[in-house]
């Protein structure tokens, strides 16, 4: 089916775009908060485990980015579903796409006002209003275009990155060598463990595939994009949990280990609201990057008939689909307002949407497994990318059935509208 007409979306995005899309969509809240914890599991042994998923994220950088420039189109995994399986499961990975946001980002952006709380006090609903602020800040940014979006999105990931050198660079005198032994304190089981929580640090390369279409030279950049960003998000990633062990952070910084120790070295009295300043620039950023792609996923469903028609429109001034945007953000400051009132503890609201993320790596992966051919990485890394998300999906446990009863909603959703469209023949499908 072809996109319908009207106003088209912008070709904005070149490599350094791309790059601070692809860091600033997985350098996410884990960096906050893992570093440390995957340090108290396995100890110094937890630097193996960060080490061998950051090689490890590259089969999935690599197929998303490889079916991107092979057909750039607005969607990402939407469409290459659709084209490798058909329209009802490409509706499932697009309603899967609007869970994943819809739930998971009330929870990060609690995560932020909780680093705010730390260097400003706030009551409980103070925390929640912070989050709406971020939350707003980043509905506000899209409204005014991807080019916009773009050039804040640069300049908050240079931002990222410059505050964690930093933060690592004045941390590096306090690494004692000490601190690394024994490599193993607990033997070699926690270091699996460790592996599985950080397997969510890593998720995110699908993100940039949603704005493929938006790119000058998808073909030429993609492949750039990613092996820059690749070796930025692993070593930014390993550079933290280092100094994170080094220093022995993860036992001096409390419930937002490791960052409020590591500041309070660099910054002394300071430490608090340098600690609160990186996490909202990091959970912003992030919140600005699936705001794009997650709208243009709503928008290329809509357009295929999967979600309601009234939902495919871009703005002729700004190229912006602000309607798939209301819905974003309509459903987000619910489900926030939902946490309150449920009391919703911050594991069951992450575990919600890694649920419906896991299943849209399947999806893509067996996409990219279809679709791709040529090399022998573009026959072998999709399917290292679906068997790893796919060991990992028990690890979500029970709350796996939310995403499983939507995706299967979204299954009945769309095989109802494709016999809808077969019924109605060429002529009224304007085909």
């Amino acid at each position: 089916m072809e996109p319908s007409a009207g106003p088209a979306l912008r070709k904005e995005i070149r490599v350094r775009h791309a790059v601070a899309l692809y860091v600033s969509s997985v350098l996410g809240s884990g960096v906050l908060v893992l570093p440390g914890l995957t340090a108290r599991i396995a100890g110094p042994a937890s630097l193996v485990a960060w080490a061998a998923l950051a090689v490890a994220s590259y089969p999935f950088a690599y197929t998303f980015a490889s079916l991107s420039a092979r057909s750039p189109e607005s969607g990402g995994v939407y469409a290459f579903a659709r084209e490798a399986f058909g329209l009802p499961v490409a509706t499932v990975s697009g309603w899967l796409f609007v869970l994943w946001f819809v739930t998971g980002a009330p929870a990060v952006m609690l995560i932020a006002s909780s680093y705010v709380s730390y260097a400003f006090p706030l009551s409980r609903q103070g925390v929640f209003l912070a989050a709406a602020a971020v939350l707003a800040a980043a509905w506000a940014v899209n409204r005014l275009g991807i080019r916009m979006s773009n050039r804040v999105q640069v300049a908050a990931t240079s931002a990222i990155v410059l505050l964690l050198l930093g933060a690592v660079a004045f941390s590096l005198p306090a690494v004692r060598s000490e601190a690394f032994a024994p490599f193993f304190p607990q033997g070699l089981l926690p270091v699996g463990t460790a592996a599985a929580l950080i397997f969510w640090s890593f998720l995110g390369y699908e993100n940039v595939s949603n704005v493929a279409e938006e790119f000058r030279d998808p073909e030429r950049d993609f492949p750039r994009a990613i092996g820059w960003s690749v070796a930025l998000i692993g070593a930014l990633y390993l550079a933290v949990a280092f100094v994170t062990v080094g220093t022995r952070a993860h036992l001096a910084g409390g419930s937002v280990a490791p960052f409020a120790a590591i500041f309070a070295n660099v910054a002394g009295r300071f430490g608090a609201v340098g600690t609160a300043l990186v996490a909202v620039l990091i959970i912003f950023s992030t919140a600005n990057a699936y705001t794009a792609g997650m709208s243009r996923v709503v928008l290329a469903v809509a357009r295929d008939g999967g979600f309601p028609r009234v939902l495919d429109q871009v703005d002729p001034v700004t190229g912006v689909p602000t309607r798939s945007l209301a819905l974003l953000f309509g459903a987000s400051f619910l489900m926030l307002a939902a946490y309150y009132a449920l009391d919703v503890d911050l594991d069951t609201a992450l575990l919600i949407p890694s649920g419906a993320a896991i299943l849209v790596y399947v999806v893509g992966s067996a996409a990219g497994i279809r679709l791709l051919s040529g090399g022998l990485a573009s026959r072998v890394l999709p399917w290292i990318s679906l068997l790893a998300s796919l060991a990992i999906l028990p690890f979500v446990g029970r709350l796996a059935l939310a995403a499983i009863g939507v995706g299967a909603a979204g299954m009945a959703w769309g095989l109802l509208r494709g016999r809808s469209r077969a019924a109605a023949g060429p002529v009224a499908r304007g085909e």
